[in-house]
């Protein structure tokens, strides 16, 4: 489906969504540039690809998406380093269980700035950058159920997910005006290692038992449909969010 595409990823270091994404841009025969905030797995997360696909070309940028010039940076290095860009999967997002009542200002910042900032930052540069060149792109937003569903202790995560979808509808009608899809998809849960450190496996088996499938979803599943909505069977679909999930409070 991205055959000859050059494609890149935030937060692609680890086990999570963008990895998985990376890896099936990858396999579908894209070109990749990761980035992430942790330079050592990040550079992991280039090496296992490069030595499952050695015929195709990655690279990998340390970027802290909540700085401007990190953002800026990464696609302009991007470019430099694929030859050009095709697709923007913006990855990046910061979560974490948290009663309102106890939420301190720096709480709700912090997620507010990785999840929501750091898209607008991402999407932002990458607009300018297709704004300026001949070809036609696509950027995949992560949003989440949680821009939703009602979830306690997820006012914060909540917000900026439901913030990532307006954001998502809003820049779809700017990017078309340069040939740029933008869509999104919205994940329930998809059970990771990173995931696991930041909730308790009760709460995640009790969430879990409660869509459709009775499971979680796989973070390969979701990658699924991010690699669809990046390929030319999606050409004429901008601004819609795509539940990976039933949806169900």
């Amino acid at each position: 489906m991205l055959n000859g595409k050059k494609v890149v990823v935030t937060a692609a270091a680890g086990t999570g969504i963008g990895f998985s994404s990376a890896r099936r841009a990858a396999l579908e025969g894209a070109d990749v540039l990761v980035s992430d905030f942790h330079e050592r797995r990040m550079n992991e997360a280039r090496d296992a690809l490069a030595a499952e696909f050695p015929d195709q070309q990655f690279e990998a940028i340390t970027c802290n998406v909540q700085s401007t010039e990190d953002v800026d940076a990464l696609i302009t290095g991007a470019a430099e380093k694929l030859g050009r860009i095709d697709v923007l999967i913006n990855n990046a997002g910061f979560g974490g269980e948290n009663e309102l009542v106890d939420m301190t200002d720096e709480d709700w910042d912090r997620v507010l700035d990785i999840t929501l900032n750091g898209t607008f930052r991402a999407t932002r540069a990458a607009l300018r950058y297709f704004r300026d060149v001949p070809h036609n792109g696509v950027i995949v937003n992560n949003a989440s159920v949680l821009g939703w569903r009602a979830q306690r202790a997820q006012a914060h995560y909540a917000a900026a997910k439901a913030g990532v979808m307006a954001l998502t509808r809003s820049s779809a009608i700017e990017g078309a005006d340069f040939g740029v899809r933008i869509n999104a998809v919205a994940p329930s849960i998809a059970r990771h290692k990173f995931l696991e450190k930041s909730a308790s496996s009760e709460l995640l088996d009790e969430l879990a038992s409660k869509e459709a499938f009775g499971r979680a979803a796989d973070v390969w599943e979701v990658a699924a449909t991010i690699a669809m909505l990046a390929s030319d069977y999606t050409t004429y679909l901008t601004g819609e969010v795509i539940s990976i999930s039933s949806q169900r409070a």
